[in-house]
């Protein structure tokens, strides 16, 4: 099987874990990386055994040996990184929040479709094995049907008002960075929209959230989720049926779920992985391209869509 070339835009740490565990799958290779900086492009490459390094991105979107482009840079530059690979004839996998708003989703999506090229947000908890075990038993009936999603996700961020996370200029906030994980995991499982959105945030400075509290439903579903960067939350998952639940722990790396009728543990799935967790992400969109598609159904366009239109709406009630 031919490994494909990947291409690294940006040397951060989400870049280098997703290097880090493409050695975990058996069709990818970090081919090239591209930074702001020539000096920091040439030692990510060295760390990671990428064969070439570039100063710019266009370099590398104009690499022909390039096989998919991974973006890896910050929220509010996605949108034209991505643009420009598209542009160049690159497959892309976009970090999450793949744009910062549902028109440059829209455009983006347009964009790719015009240039026949592969396009995905890397929202790579859905390919985690214990994310796709919990859909499994919910399309199996093993909950029975689903009244309540409850999700949260947060951790302590010390304020910095040069910081990425509170910059306003860069997309900052808790809702985009990590709010979209707990508004994923109920996407995923309800497969629709929210409805009867009510929010509670905490705006920390210069109009940037550090806590959000969202509830919903979803037809007859209640949906309760959370972010922070103010604290450690759960990071936990339950999705609650009339027959029995599913408990996912720290739901957006995924290790493990359990499955429940009323309070006996009737089943529990581990994944035993040696990676991170970026493997799967990975793994499935070489599969994907090997098989010419230009998109997944698992994270389709209409689901970044989706998560877009929600994180707009949620922002509008601050």
């Amino acid at each position: 099987m031919k490994k494909i070339n990947w291409g690294i835009v940006g040397c951060g740490r989400i870049a280098a874990q997703f290097c880090e565990d493409l050695a975990y799958t058996n069709n990818g290779v970090a081919y090239a990386v591209a930074a702001r900086s020539g000096e920091d492009a040439t030692a990510f490459a060295s760390k990671y055994g990428a064969a070439n390094a570039y100063e710019g991105y266009q370099a590398l979107f104009d690499d022909k040996n390039v096989d998919v482009v991974y973006i890896a840079t910050p929220h509010n530059f996605h949108f034209k990184n991505a643009s420009d690979a598209i542009k160049a004839s690159k497959h892309v996998l976009c970090e999450k929040p793949i744009t910062v708003s549902a028109e440059e989703c829209k455009q983006l999506s347009l964009l790719a479709k015009k240039h026949d090229v592969f396009l995905m947000e890397a929202m790579w908890t859905y390919f985690l094995p214990a994310i796709q075990k919990a859909k499994q038993w919910v399309e199996q009936g093993r909950i029975g049907t689903i009244k309540h999603v409850k999700a949260d996700f947060g951790y302590p961020v010390p304020f910095n008002p040069d910081g990425r996370e509170y910059n306003p200029d860069l997309a900052g906030g808790c809702l985009l960075d990590m709010g979209i994980y707990p508004l994923a995991i109920a996407n995923y499982f309800l497969n629709n929209d929210l409805e009867n959105l009510h929010v509670r945030a905490n705006i920390r400075y210069k109009g940037v959230e550090d806590d959000v509290l969202i509830t919903a439903n979803c037809g007859d579903v209640m949906v309760s989720l959370a972010t922070s960067f103010q604290c450690r939350l759960g990071n936990g998952a339950y999705i609650i049926g009339d027959k029995g639940y599913i408990k996912i722990p720290d739901a957006f790396r995924a290790y493990e779920c359990s499955l429940y009728e009323l309070d006996d543990l009737i089943e529990r799935f581990e994944d035993g992985r040696q990676s991170q967790g970026y493997s799967f992400e990975a793994q499935e969109v070489g599969r994907l391209l090997s098989e010419n598609k230009r998109e997944s159904d698992i994270m389709s366009h209409s689901q970044s869509l989706l998560l877009q239109s929600q994180m707009e709406r949620i922002k509008a009630l601050f």
